[in-house]
């Protein structure tokens, strides 16, 4: 005998009825009501590498560890080790050369972003230039928009003739006429600096925390300082103007696959030509005994080592962050040096000024001794 309906509904379970119900009532819904559930996305392998956390593990045995790039173990005190992946780079191997022995943590290139960030220069608007270097208008006549020597030239006076000594003087640098010329000079700039994650910065910055500008002062250092003349400050502030008008020196950054960002001659230069003040944090040398920054620029060398200043363009700089070394281990390394480094003291503050050496031709790359005060960076393996 078959059951009866009524006993069949006792005999459904609760499961089964929201079963029916959920289902009965997706039925009388319409189709344009319905919503599904949003496909879930999966990072990659990769992205997950990325950002995951890793621990370095040293080995029992470091004897056969060698080189990724020339499979050689020779060498071993030129050999890094990256901290991440254990794996063995020669200094010279690497693209860009390193130079010195980091002193944190390094990394290969496989394992950082470095090789990301070294991408190809971009071209940038006129807009963004003009926004990312702060230029400002110039409403200023003719006569004030003429360089020092110019405006010399039209002061002279007929007078008593009286023979002086001849000083050399800092010329200014001339601008490229063509604005589209000089639009490709500040965009390869302004590629460099994003590419190392740094902002334009045309003076010395002091920050919180770092070292004051009250600590700045040339009378501090050990020795003395030679004071910039007023022609040549002239000069300086000229060269700022221009800057800061868009009318840029005539260089460009590029970037070599062994130096890496270096800098040249887009324009014929001048022997005594103001190229660049060195810009960037400034700080005491003591706060930055164990920074790997490679491009710190000695401010002040002060009778008592622990007010020593230094400039550091790791956050903020100028187109010096890039001009190379040159290696003054050999004679074809001094070869190379068309730049000077020279401090001054200007109103009472040490500034760092690079002056070429000698006329430079037109894509000429810019060098300079690094160790033009101290003989401590280690110059032995630049190219």
């Amino acid at each position: 005998m078959a059951p009866s309906s009524s006993s069949l509904s006792r005999r459904v379970s609760p499961a089964q009825k929201h079963i029916h119900h959920f289902v009965r009532r997706r039925a009388e819904q319409p189709e344009s009501r319905l919503h599904f559930p949003a496909t879930r996305k999966y990072r990659s392998m990769e992205e997950i590498m990325k950002i995951a956390k890793y621990a370095v593990v040293d080995r029992e045995d470091y004897s056969h560890v060698f080189c990724e790039q020339c499979h050689s173990d020779d060498h071993d005190d030129e050999l890094l080790l990256c901290d991440k992946c254990d794996k063995g780079f020669h200094m010279l191997c690497l693209r860009p050369i390193v130079v010195r022995v980091p002193i944190g943590p390094w990394y290969c290139p496989t394992c950082s972003d470095h090789h990301h960030r070294h991408r190809p220069l971009k071209s940038f608007s006129q807009t963004k230039i003009i926004d990312f270097f702060r230029i400002q208008k110039c409403n200023e006549s003719w006569g004030k928009c003429m360089s020092p020597q110019d405006a010399r030239k039209r002061r002279r006076r007929c007078g008593t003739l009286v023979v002086h000594k001849k000083r050399r003087r800092l010329l200014s640098f001339t601008s490229t006429e063509d604005p589209a010329r000089r639009l490709v000079q500040m965009g390869s700039l302004a590629s460099a600096l994003i590419a190392l994650n740094m902002e334009f910065s045309d003076d010395l910055t002091y920050l919180p925390g770092m070292a004051p500008r009250s600590a700045n002062q040339a009378k501090f250092e050990n020795g003395g300082m030679q004071i910039l003349s007023k022609e040549n400050t002239e000069t300086v502030e000229h060269c700022r103007a221009m800057y800061k008008r868009g009318e840029c020196p005539p260089l460009v950054v590029v970037f070599d696959s062994c130096e890496g960002y270096t800098v040249e001659a887009d324009g014929s230069i001048k022997d005594m030509t103001f190229v660049t003040e060195y810009t960037g944090d400034v700080d005491y040398i003591k706060n930055r005994e164990h920074d790997d920054c490679d491009s710190m620029m000695t401010l002040l060398l002060a009778a008592d080592p622990s007010n020593n200043l230094v400039i550091c363009p790791d956050k903020r700089g100028n187109i010096a962050r890039f001009i190379s070394g040159i290696n003054n281990h050999t004679s074809e390394g001094r070869k190379k040096q068309n730049l000077k480094c020279v401090r001054y003291s200007v109103n009472g503050e040490c500034r760092v000024f690079l002056v070429a050496t000698r006329d430079i031709a037109k894509g000429e790359r810019l060098y300079y001794d690094y160790n033009g005060y101290e003989h401590e960076y280690p110059t032995h393996h630049f190219v």
